[in-house]
């Protein structure tokens, strides 16, 4: 039988955290956080280092950046502020009204807004960012690129992170802060894990051109061109993307990072 203490401590613990465990490891600055599947597998999610400054793989990733930058899940925008402190036009979106806060605290610019959702300066991007698992967003890659590519300018440059191996798997998935599944909170959303061939099956038939392939300090890159049109729009400017800081449109599709 526990005793009145007992109770009280455990009440504590299991109350420490709010219904949003993805916010509240931004807040902490670390986890562990977790994308669970029905069957239990688990793939950890490298909260500590979405939380800090950008590290030399991601400079390397920014250095090869275009024009004006929209990260695709910015989460807590080590890569916008980054690229805003370079005085680069950039724009962060995610569905985590705590990651866009954070974002924004930090002096970057961004939006708590889905990629399926209208956005400021489509077709004028000059470059799309999907890191940190981001090609998982909305659990359908054929969907996910076929918008990048309305959201970028003709011949526009998107550079995705892939899964170091050759994987190829949609599932639905809860977000859980432990290696249990106590922590889930909210209905489950759909999510998608790519290697670099899969991701290129899913891209050539879209119209995308491989540009490039690399890996560096254990994480793997694609750099792919969008179709070229006869169009020549006009990217983004600063002032624009800027004023779009102000609006604010929630998403269902809540995720880790377009989360």
């Amino acid at each position: 039988m526990s005793t009145a203490r007992e109770v009280v401590a455990r009440d504590t613990s299991e109350h420490s955290w709010s219904a949003d465990p993805y916010a509240d490891a931004l807040r902490a600055g670390h986890g562990p956080l977790f994308l669970r599947r029905a069957d239990g597998w688990l793939l950890p999610l490298d909260v500590e280092r979405w939380c800090t400054r950008a590290d030399a793989v991601d400079r390397q990733v920014l250095d090869r950046c275009e024009g004006a930058v929209l990260d695709v899940g910015c989460g807590p925008g080590r890569l916008v502020t980054e690229l805003a402190a370079r005085g680069r036009t950039v724009l962060g979106i995610d569905v985590s009204e705590a990651a866009v806060a954070h974002t924004v605290g930090l002096g970057g610019p961004a939006l708590s807004r889905s990629v399926f959702e209208p956005l400021p300066g489509e077709g004028r991007w000059n470059t799309a960012l999907l890191l940190d698992d981001n090609l998982g967003i909305g659990g359908d890659p054929r969907a996910l690129l076929h918008r990048l590519a309305q959201l970028l300018l003709s011949g526009g440059l998107l550079i995705a992170e892939t899964v170091p191996v050759d994987v190829d798997e949609r599932a639905d998935v809860h977000i859980v802060r432990g290696t249990d599944a106590r922590g889930a909170t909210g209905a489950a959303f759909p999510w998608a894990r790519l290697g670099t061939q899969a991701l290129l099956r899913y891209a050539r038939p879209l119209g995308w051109r491989a540009v490039d392939q690399w890996s560096a300090g254990g994480r793997c890159f694609v750099s792919l061109r969008s179709r070229s049109t006869s169009s020549r729009a006009e990217p983004p400017n600063s002032t624009a993307v800027i004023s779009s800081q102000r609006v604010r449109k929630p998403s269902a599709d809540r995720a880790v990072a377009d989360s």
